[in-house]
């Protein structure tokens, strides 16, 4: 039998494996519409959203807490479990952006806690309350983005009416660039907490802290290992989101950049762990749906969501096996 301290390093390394694919599969939600829109190179734009994500990471912990808490029974989760829903985890993440297919690492991550508590303990180890409310809020969010974003991009029509287009695409060159780190702080206020949310039930689970907390240094981790992560650049989901989804002008860029994170960083603050892809593509497409429906690529949009559809279900399942396949470590 393994020796349980050995068990929580692995753990606590595997999430921060699963934080750097996290911001390498991510690094999209910030940039993506600034490369699309050429108003950044994809390297300074890159390093713009590494820098902005490790800041943002320090901004809250609230989601972290309900990564702790609210998705399965804290007092009968083990170490094992967290090990098999980070190793699915971070195999889903490894696939999906070699594929280029920007779908969740939120989902990902509760679908694979849900299928190892699961395998481990049967249905009574869930929190159904706090699954629930994670899920409406994940539906809302894309739905939500794609609505203040098409508000924002009727509002900047509006007051530059009368003003030539090509002056208007220079004008927001620039606010872009702002709209992009933005952002970028967003999505590391969101999504690094995901992995200190783990880091947290792994040392309740062990046995170290009486309740969950998140350590200050788990927090530093998280939020460095997330920005290399985000400099690796998962370069065929930037190319989805930015160029094949939606044609994109630099205002309407600045539009959905704007209307995703200034949602993102009110629910990080709330503390409900959202998803920061499902937030910027639902902006995007509301963003050209408000233009011109035409402009969005609808074929595209298709296989999104399929792969968002799939992504809970399928982590789910690959997280049950995995914990079937380790149980015998249990001790």
């Amino acid at each position: 039998m393994l020796d349980p301290f050995w068990i929580l390093v692995a753990v606590i390394a595997l999430a921060l494996v699963f934080n750097f694919t996290n911001g390498w599969h991510d690094t999209a939600n910030a940039i993506a519409t600034v490369v699309g829109t050429r108003t950044l190179s994809p390297w300074m734009a890159i390093l713009l959203a590494s820098v902005l994500n490790l800041a943002g990471a320090f901004f809250s912990t609230e989601v972290a807490k309900a990564i702790g808490e609210d998705i399965v029974n804290i007092h009968y989760v083990t170490l094992i479990v967290l090990l098999s829903a980070l190793i699915a985890v971070i195999v889903w993440n490894v696939i999906t952006v070699l594929m280029g297919l920007p779908t969740s690492s939120s989902h990902a991550l509760i679908g694979s806690i849900i299928g190892a508590a699961l395998a481990y303990k049967g249905p009574s180890i869930l929190q159904y309350h706090g699954i629930i409310t994670i899920l409406i809020a994940m539906l809302i969010s894309p739905v939500l983005g794609g609505i203040v974003s098409a508000a924002i991009i009727k509002l900047i029509r509006g007051f530059f009416s009368n003003i030539p287009r090509s002056r208007v695409k220079t004008i927001f060159k620039y606010l872009q660039i702002l709209s992009s780190a933005f952002m970028a702080f967003s999505h590391g206020a969101s999504d690094a907490q995901k992995a200190m949310g783990v880091i947290g039930m792994a040392l309740f689970a062990f046995g170290s802290h009486s309740q969950f907390t998140v350590p200050w240094w788990a927090t530093a981790a998280s939020a460095l290992i997330m920005g290399v992560g985000t400099a690796a650049g998962g370069r065929k989901v930037i190319h989805t989101i930015g160029s094949r989804l939606s044609r994109l002008e630099t205002p309407q860029g600045f539009a959905a950049e704007t209307g995703a994170a200034f949602l993102l960083t009110t629910v990080a603050k709330i503390g409900v762990p959202v998803s920061t892809t499902h937030t910027i593509t639902g902006s995007i497409i509301g963003v050209g749906a408000a233009e011109r429906l035409r402009s969005v690529r609808w074929s595209v949009a298709g296989k999104i969501i399929y792969a968002w559809v799939l992504t809970l279900p399928g982590t789910a399942v690959m997280s049950y096996l995995l914990y079937m396949a380790l149980k015998f470590l249990e001790p």
